[in-house]
């Protein structure tokens, strides 16, 4: 009896010691999300690139104060929920839609660009880390792999800083994509199948790709969301190996990389098992849309934390041979899926 009264108490004061400490932190994260998408939905900006921008702004929060834990805490395990939660968008129905040729197009271009990215990393004098995170980032799904890869790649004191670039870089190159290329599938008179892979395979984020492709025709928006929700099914693959590689590098040289990595780390089991209950149709619609919904919001949160915990003179530090991969990597998956759907996958 006496055991089941000191246990309560107990249980009750760390729930409320753990949102003492991470609460605040985590409202602000919470209030600079609200205010992204209030701006995203009302002047058509990004509403990622808003929540980074909008949280770099408040960086000072970060620094010192009461904010502190709940910002770390939001921008780590918040980030992991939000992906976890992609998983029951993804079901094995939608490996089937498209026919293999052009489901092996889309796999192959993810893997090459990865590899395009670690080759083209080490010819400008770029580190292993930095080129699967941007490499990750273009081929799969932008701003939402690049904090997912981040968060099973070994920290350094560049971490951060490189993560902050990755998703500026490809949320601005998303949306240079979502208005420059329907203009090249017309100038090159796709049909409305080939324009919706292009886009699908090609822009990096998801919001922009639905964006492009229904700015062209109904039949491009639905193609091209498909094939990019493809590409956000490699994510928990990529991820995987990514963080095996590391642990087997890890194990050879601890020294390069600090804290050795799971053998699998959690987000990707909940994501994997969530995908796998989705493609039984166990998920139904409603919930289906509550978790895209909540998967949405986490990672809006989060990001706006990530921007908090970085500042914005670091960004400029990355120098211009980032810049330079990260564009080489966006226009290599733009050519080899265009490529492909002109002389392999028609």
């Amino acid at each position: 009896m006496s055991t089941t009264s000191e246990s309560s108490p107990t249980l009750a004061g760390r729930t409320t010691g753990f949102l003492t400490e991470n609460g605040p932190g985590f409202a602000v994260s919470v209030v600079i999300a609200v205010c992204a998408q209030f701006l995203s939905d009302h002047y058509g900006a990004p509403a990622m690139l808003m929540a980074l921008l909008l949280g770099i702004a408040f960086h000072f929060l970060a620094e010192e104060g009461r904010c502190v834990p709940g910002i770390a805490f939001t921008s780590k395990t918040v980030l992991r929920i939000g992906v976890a939660l992609l998983g029951a968008r993804i079901s094995v129905e939608l490996l089937i839609g498209l026919g293999p040729k052009l489901i092996g197009l889309v796999v192959a271009g993810v893997i090459l660009t990865i590899l395009f990215g670690l080759l083209g990393a080490k010819l400008l004098g770029r580190g292993w880390r930095f080129a699967l995170l941007t490499g990750g980032a273009v081929a799969i799904c932008g701003a939402s792999a690049a904090m997912a890869i981040a968060a099973v790649l070994p920290k350094n004191e560049h971490s951060e800083r490189n993560l902050i670039f990755t998703v500026l870089s490809v949320t601005i190159l998303s949306t240079i994509a979502m208005i420059a290329y329907p203009v090249i599938t017309a100038w090159l008179d796709l049909d409305d199948l080939a324009a919706g892979v292009f886009l699908g395979g090609t822009i990096h984020d998801v919001a922009q790709v639905v964006g492009a492709g229904f700015s062209v025709s109904n039949e491009t928006g639905e193609t091209a969301t498909l094939v990019k929700l493809i590409r956000v099914t490699m994510l928990a693959p990529v991820v995987l190996v990514f963080a095996l590689a590391i642990r087997a590098f890890a194990e050879d040289a601890p020294g390069q990389g600090g804290k050795r990595p799971p053998l699998m780390p959690f987000f990707v089991i909940m994501f994997l098992v969530l995908a796998a209950i989705n493609s039984f149709g166990l998920i139904p619609a409603v919930l289906q849309t509550f978790l895209a919904d909540l998967s949405k919001w986490a990672l809006l949160v989060s990001i706006a934390a990530v921007g908090m915990k970085t500042s914005l003179r670091t960004i400029f530090d990355v120098g211009g041979q980032a810049i330079i991969l990260i564009v080489a990597q966006t226009v290599f998956i733009a050519a080899f899926i265009l490529y492909g759907i002109t002389h392999f996958a028609s």
